[in-house]
C-alpha cells in the first residue's frame, strides 16, 4: 500500500464529505477511493470513519489523524512551493476580501498597475465589511482594519496605519457651529458606523494625553464608511472616518477636521492569509506589492 496516496485519499474524503464526491474530484472510482481508506484503517488498526448510507463522520481517532495528516500534506505542499517559487510566475485567480471603503476607494486605484505587472493573474475582489472566514469561503488573502490582530491560525503582515478623523462639511459647521471640546458633540448630529463595537461612543485623546469618551447621537448611521462620507459631504453631520476615506476631501476642502486638537484611536491595516511558511507566488506577489504601495501613501 502507498501510504501517502492513502493519506491523500482519506483527507479528500473528509473534505469532500463522501467517497463519491472525493473520487469524482480526481476522476477515479468510488471503489478505489474506498479501498485506499480501508487499507489505511487496517494499517493503523483503528476505524477512522463512521459510514452510514447518508453521511460520513470522523471517529475520535479519525479526527486526530485527519488533523495530523492535513498538516503533513500541507508541509509537503509547502516544500514543493519552496523549491519552485523562485521560478514560478503568479498566475490563476487571486481571491481577495477587503472592507467596502478600502477596496472601493483605495485598492481600486492601484490594482490595475498590479495586474499589468502580472498579466497571467486574475483578480476576484469581494468588498464588504463582514468578517469572512478565509478558508471556508475560499479567499487567498484578506485586508483587515483592526486596532490589534487577535491570535489565530492566520498569518498577518501590517501594511499601514490609518488615522481616524472627525470631519464635517463647511456648510454643516456654518449652520450648526463647530464644537470646541468633546462634550460639545452631544449637541451635534453625529453619524455612527454601525459595525463598530460601540457605535454610540467616541473616545478622543487630547494632545496632552487626556482621554474623553462621549456618547453620540444622530439621525443617520451606516455599515459602510462610504455612505458616512457621502452624508458628511452632503452637510448632514459629523462623522469619524479613516484617513484613506477622506484624504482627498480634506485636501479639496469638501470636508474639514472637527476638534483638530483631539485624535481618535488609529487602526492598523493588515494583509491576512492562511498560515503557510511558503506563500504561493500569487499571494506573495500581492502582499509584496501592497507593502510597497503603502510605504509611501500620503494618508498613512
Amino acid at each position: 500500500m502507498d501510504q501517502l496516496s492513502a493519506l491523500r485519499a482519506f483527507c479528500r474524503v473528509v473534505e469532500a464529505g463522501s467517497f463519491s464526491a472525493a473520487a469524482a474530484g480526481i476522476n477515479v472510482s468510488h471503489t478505489v477511493m474506498s479501498k485506499q481508506v480501508r487499507q489505511l484503517e487496517m494499517l493503523l488498526g483503528v476505524q477512522l470513519l463512521n459510514r452510514t448510507t447518508r453521511r460520513l463522520a470522523l471517529t475520535e481517532a479519525g479526527q486526530t489523524y485527519y488533523e495530523r495528516a492535513r498538516r503533513i500534506l500541507d508541509e509537503l505542499h509547502d516544500a514543493d512551493l519552496a523549491v519552485s517559487r523562485h521560478h514560478a510566475v503568479p498566475r490563476g485567480t487571486l481571491r481577495i476580501s477587503a472592507p467596502m471603503a478600502f477596496g472601493t476607494l483605495d485598492m481600486g486605484t492601484w490594482l490595475p498597475d498590479f495586474m499589468a505587472r502580472y498579466p497571467e493573474l486574475k483578480i476576484d475582489l469581494v468588498c464588504n465589511d463582514r468578517y469572512v472566514d478565509l478558508i471556508e469561503e475560499g479567499f487567498d488573502v484578506a485586508i483587515r482594519l483592526a486596532r490589534e490582530m487577535p491570535d489565530s491560525s492566520l498569518s498577518a503582515r501590517k501594511l499601514a496605519t490609518t488615522a481616524t478623523i472627525l470631519v464635517a462639511s463647511p456648510d454643516y459647521l456654518r449652520r450648526c457651529g463647530a464644537p470646541t471640546r468633546p462634550e460639545d458633540l452631544a449637541g451635534h448630529n453625529c453619524m455612527a458606523y454601525a459595525l463598530s463595537p460601540r457605535p454610540n461612543e467616541w473616545t478622543l485623546t487630547s494632545t496632552s494625553g487626556e482621554r474623553t469618551t462621549v456618547t453620540i447621537g444622530g439621525s443617520f448611521q451606516s455599515n459602510t464608511g462610504i455612505a458616512l462620507r457621502s452624508a458628511a459631504l452632503g452637510g448632514m453631520g459629523i462623522a469619524a472616518l479613516a484617513s484613506f476615506i477622506v484624504h482627498d476631501d480634506l485636501a479639496r476642502g469638501g470636508l474639514v477636521p472637527v476638534l483638530p486638537g483631539y485624535r481618535l484611536h488609529p487602526r492598523d491595516i493588515f494583509a491576512v492569509y492562511p498560515h503557510n511558511r511558503h506563500l504561493s507566488p500569487k499571494v506573495r506577489a500581492f502582499i509584496d506589492y501592497a507593502s510597497e504601495i503603502y510605504r509611501s501613501t500620503e494618508w498613512a
